[in-house]
């Protein structure tokens, strides 16, 4: 069973664009868009998750579908409240909820203390009897199984929906760490602003991330791929169809994907030598639904000249680093230096 002594221990990706629960001794147990649908004036919650994200821009005037969070932090809290109890209660009994859970939560490190304390006062709120938070590429780390409590270097880049950040983990934990608001995101607003400014044509960014998932790239392919998107015209004000190919859409996309490998190299250009030494011969360990991006790992290597290793499952890595968080550094004297910083 995963109770222990009646407290649950959850470990929680609150990501931009997907929020993911990790429960330990059961393993994921939510992975849903981070998006809430409320009914105006009341505030009653309509629809969380999958469902509310069907209504994003499609809404009747009664009711707001909106993401809490904006760039890796928290944008409503009062809606990500009500999104964190409602994925809590998916998998909890309501008798279980209060005073019987410990949540870890990964954050951004770019994140202001603000901001810290939004996350933390959310999680309190929606039923939680203690609250801390991990920075995300540590939990990151833990989640793709990195040996991080070596006396080596492992860099570590989780590319989010809101943030990218990079890490050099060692000793459990980070020597270097660099975090900028570039994430999966940006890639679907830059792809908006490119068809509209290129070809006249108004797109959601429901179609911009289907271009980016089904043609995206970021690096050269031999084969070019097309989609067929539709949208508005901005001159006519009438719906038209737009055939896109990738070599486009790599084009559109290079401004943010030049932002974080710009950033990678910054990183390891401040990374001591012995460790720089262990990741060039370990590799760039990258994490997150961004780095999905397909020919992202191939360019960064291009870039940097180091080995990248993309993981089996990078969207899930947070959250599971985070539950397991609990068990890994129970014992550990670097989990109090790390988390007497964040939770202080």
């Amino acid at each position: 069973m995963f109770f222990n002594n009646f407290v649950t221990d959850i470990g929680i990706d609150l990501g931009t664009c997907n929020t993911l629960i990790y429960v330990r001794g059961k393993g994921i147990v939510i992975d849903e868009p981070s998006v809430v649908a409320v009914e105006k004036g009341t505030g009653d919650v309509r629809a969380v998750g999958a469902e509310a994200k069907r209504m994003l821009w499609k809404t009747p005037g009664n009711i707001i579908a909106t993401r809490p969070l904006a760039d890796g932090v928290i944008a409503d809290i009062d809606s990500c409240e009500k999104m964190i109890r409602y994925f809590i209660s998916k998998i909890l009994p309501k008798h279980r909820i209060f005073n019987s859970t410990r949540m870890k939560i990964g954050i951004p490190s770019c994140i202001t203390e603000v901001e810290r304390r939004a996350v933390i006062e959310a999680a309190l709120k929606a039923g939680a009897k203690e609250v801390e938070v991990i920075p995300e590429s540590l939990a990151a780390a833990i989640g793709a199984k990195i040996p991080i409590y070596e006396p080596a270097g492992h860099m570590v880049c989780d590319i989010g929906g809101g943030t990218a950040e990079i890490s050099v983990i060692s000793l459990g934990g980070m020597v270097i760490t660099s975090s900028i608001r570039v994430g999966g995101n940006k890639f679907d607003e830059t792809i908006v602003k490119h068809i509209q400014q290129v070809h006249n044509l108004i797109i959601g960014q429901q179609t911009a991330e289907r271009l980016k998932i089904e043609i995206g790239n970021a690096a050269p392919d031999k084969n070019i791929e097309k989609m067929e998107i539709k949208g508005t015209d901005s001159l006519s004000g009438l719906p038209r169809r737009l055939e896109i190919d990738s070599v486009e859409v790599r084009e559109a996309l290079k401004d943010p994907v030049n932002l974080i490998v710009d950033e990678i190299k910054s990183v390891l250009g401040k990374t001591p030598p012995e460790l720089a030494a262990d990741i060039i011969e370990r590799g760039i360990v990258m994490t997150g639904g961004g780095s999905m991006l397909k020919g992202l790992p191939k360019l960064i290597s291009q870039k940097t000249g180091v080995p990248v290793i993309l993981v089996e499952k990078p969207l899930q890595c947070v959250a599971l680093g985070a539950g397991e968080a609990f068990e890994l550094f129970k014992d550990m004297a670097t989990d109090r230096s790390i988390y007497d910083n964040l939770n202080s």
